[in-house]
């Protein structure tokens, strides 16, 4: 109320100071929106010391409940499909290959499998970095390298915050502070808020700034010399591969009587006769797909009849022939597969010479060389004088090719890109609606505006904290969980011909999707109307983020330990793939069903830990308080994902460290935001001195990026012609290299004009439909 008297005697005394409209117009809505994030700043202070507390400690018994409950099913021999995979997806696969058989499982009762116990992180602990690399892959090791680099920097942060910046906060006298009411006290009087205007205290926070900046460019460039380094250190110790000989060769022009295949062949024999090898041109077979996805969810329903038919047929009721219907259904589903088999049969064989090859042909083709340096000097030229026609990129690894993506043409592609951006603003600002309900969750005073039925049971103590305290980011989290597939979707309508692009893709999206939505749009509370005008006048960005930034410190740590804590509690119990396994194992007893091993969804893990490196980079001055709760989320990460790695996950594609840049890139961004508002907290805390001696951080940061982006960025683009050539020469002794180039000639075939035999063993589907030109 005296806020809001203020404010009305100032429009009262200034209305007639200005000499014209527009002055006066562009002052009051200065003065108009300062009110507005005034007043949204002192209703997020409302959480009080206690209520974090109850935050925390619902978190903590739900991790520490998470943890033992995996600690104890994971013991189970029934649970090793939910939580180890990998084990028996390779056992079963040794096993199909004539190996030795699955060793059996004791079914003696053991009073230990009862008990928890952390011998599973003693060995996730244990495993050496080339061990993960060998088993997991280089992404799987940059993946872990992401927790490695943010725990060094918030250990050395979190010192610096907690045993220098804290102190310094909390002794200040800018708030009003009872010391001996520590429970109740506001979270804000251990942030920079609390340090006196133009106190020499503040100097430690410039000093801080600096020497954190120094520390986070530091490990930045540690990591990417690491990472690179590992990266080309694979590439020499790797096998030869398809994807290192071969290119994908797209806008293929057309021309009357000579198929696309016949055009590819003649071109590159002319242009490249020394080094050409062979070529695959791509075929439309999304009916055939179709067919094939048909068939297999046939096939797994005609397993499960059967398995249910052979348990049954032991039983006496199959004397009185109860169960005749039974073996009816699977009757009819054997021929039901086989008119399956036979369509697909038909299919493929109208495509392999039915009809004519310029109706079934996609102007895209696989064309492989016979030497990496071959395969890199095509890819790098411009092939054709029209630059839209015989475009060249890298060649994915066949299993991560995305055969859907090939039909689409140039034109179609842009479009597809332009429209895909519109729809990532459009969900962008629709995502604000549940952010402002989530503000009025954590504003008891709004919710009682709002539901005034709940008044009487908002008052209760504990109501409130719970409220205030757990709730708003709970519900947020649950919104969140809608991003990443809907992201990945826009990302696939673009046109990547792998789905490690299109994932990288997604996990851009998804990661500015959450910091705008989750930082800036809790930050900059209020109507769109506001966040526009803020970036209409960026000279007065630093100042509004450093009076806005600090108050949503309580929400944000709060945030950390719901959204993180809970999180990595949930991912390594993996209760959702529990009970469905349960739930499918009342309908299925067939044991010999093949597994599906889950690949980890970077799309969506990676934004998720570079979000709190922001979160922990921009609140390390002002509010270091958070940071303990940062470093205890990194180390569980770094422990519990390990593990997921080594039994649950299984990679289905590699693109050999290429997710880094993205961490890099947002940690730079992290850091000249944390400049900027380092800028205006200054200011505004009356030591312009300071404000100015810390525009050069920004800057130097800038230009360290630019320093890393040209040392490093093209190691993570293409391999260097040293190591290509290099790599040549080592394989001219392999004395396997004549079987490889027979290999590689069908190395890209697509998979739907595969044989396929899933009804009974048939030698005349053994064949290969289509064979590769030459």
């Amino acid at each position: 109320k005296s806020h809001f008297l203020y404010y009305l005697s100032t429009v009262v005394v200034s209305a007639v100071s200005f000499p014209s409209f527009h002055s006066a117009t562009t002052y009051f809505c200065n003065l108009h929106f300062s009110f507005h994030l005034e007043v949204e700043r002192r209703r997020e202070r409302d959480m009080i010391l206690s209520a974090l507390l109850t935050s925390v400690g619902i978190n903590l018994g739900l991790c520490f409940l998470f943890f033992t409950l995996y600690s104890v099913l994971r013991k189970q021999p029934w649970n090793s499909a939910v939580y180890a995979p990998r084990q028996i997806a390779k056992q079963r696969r040794k096993s199909q290959n004539g190996g030795d058989e699955e060793e059996e499982e004791d079914g003696f009762f053991n009073f230990d499998m009862l008990l928890p116990s952390a011998g599973w992180v003693r060995r996730a602990w244990q495993v050496s970095e080339d061990e993960l690399l060998c088993r997991s892959g280089l992404d799987a090791v940059v993946f872990i390298r992401i927790f490695v680099f943010s725990s060094r920097v918030f250990a050395i942060g979190g010192a610096i915050g907690i045993f220098v910046l804290l102190p310094v906060n909390y002794l200040g006298n800018q708030l009003s502070i009872d010391f001996y009411d520590l429970p109740n006290k506001n979270l804000e009087t251990f942030s920079i808020s609390n340090v006196n205007d133009g106190s020499n205290w503040l100097w430690v926070h410039f000093s801080a700034a600096y020497i954190f900046t120094g520390v986070v460019c530091y490990l930045l460039y540690y990591e990417y010399n690491h990472i690179s380094l590992r990266r080309i250190a694979s590439f020499h110790s790797s096998p030869p591969q398809p994807r290192h000989y071969t290119i994908v060769v797209r806008g293929i022009p057309s021309s009357e009587g000579r198929s696309f295949s016949e055009a590819v062949q003649a071109f590159f024999t002319d242009n490249h006769p020394s080094t050409y090898l062979s070529h695959m041109v791509v075929h439309r077979t999304s009916k055939i797909r179709s067919l094939i996805k048909d068939a297999e969810k046939l096939y797994r329903t005609l397993a499960r009849a059967k398995s249910q038919s052979s348990q049954q047929i032991n039983k006496k009721d199959r004397l009185l022939g109860l169960f005749q219907g039974r073996d009816t259904d699977v009757s009819h589903y054997e021929q039901k597969l086989e008119d399956l088999e036979r369509n697909v049969r038909t299919e493929q064989h109208s495509l392999t010479g039915g009809l004519p090859k310029t109706s079934v042909e996609v102007p895209a083709a696989f064309v492989s060389f016979k030497s990496r340096f071959g395969a890199a000097v095509a890819l790098h030229m411009q092939q054709g004088l029209d630059p839209t026609e015989w475009l060249t990129e890298e060649a994915p690894e066949p299993r991560d090719i995305h055969w859907s993506s090939f039909s689409s043409s140039f034109m179609k592609r842009w479009i597809s890109r332009i429209v895909v951006v519109v729809a990532c603003v459009a969900l962008t600002i629709l995502f604000l609606i549940p952010v402002v309900l989530v503000q009025g969750l954590a504003n008891l005073e709004q919710l009682e505006t709002w539901f005034p039925f709940l008044k009487g049971i908002l008052d209760l103590t504990i109501v409130s904290q719970i409220v205030t305290g757990y709730l708003p980011s709970l519900i947020l989290q649950l919104f969140l969980y809608l991003v990443p597939p809907v992201m990945l979707m826009l990302s696939s309508m673009e046109g990547y011909l792998s789905s490690s692009s299109t994932e990288k893709s997604a996990c851009t999206k998804v990661l500015w999707f959450t910091i705008w939505n989750i930082f800036f749009a809790n930050v900059l509370s209020g109507s769109a109307f506001y966040q526009v005008n803020i970036f209409l006048e960026p000279k007065n960005i630093p100042k509004i983020l450093a009076e806005a930034v600090p108050g949503q410190a309580t929400f944000f740590i709060s945030y950390v330990v719901t959204s993180g804590w809970t999180k990595l509690s949930s991912e390594i119990s993996q209760l959702t793939s529990l009970l469905w396994s349960y739930v499918t194992g009342v309908f299925s007893s067939n044991d010999d069903e093949e597994i599906e091993v889950p690949k980890l969804p970077y799309h969506s893990e990676i934004p998720r830990i570079l979000f709190f490196g922001l979160l922990g980079t921009t609140y390390f001055f002002l509010a270091p308080l958070i940071l303990p709760f940062l470093l205890i989320y990194f180390c569980i990460g770094y422990i519990t994902f390990r593990n997921q790695l080594l039994n649950v996950y299984e990679p289905k594609y590699e693109t050999n460290g290429r997710f880094w840049p993205i961490v890099h890139g947002s940690t730079i961004f992290s850091l000249i935001l944390m400049h900027v508002i380092a800028i205006g907290i200054f200011g505004l805390k009356k030591l312009p001195l300071a404000s100015t001696l810390t525009v050069p951080l920004p800057i130097l940061t800038l230009l360290f990026n630019e320093y890393c982006r040209r040392r490093f960025v093209p190691l993570f683009q293409y391999y260097p012609t040293e190591s290509i050539v290099k790599k040549d020469k080592e394989d001219q002794n392999r004395p396997n290299m004549a079987e490889f180039y027979d290999k590689l000639v069908t190395a890209y075939r697509d998979p739907a004009l595969l044989p396929v035999q899933y009804a009974r063993n048939n030698s005349s589907l053994s064949s290969p439909l289509l064979q590769s030109q030459v």
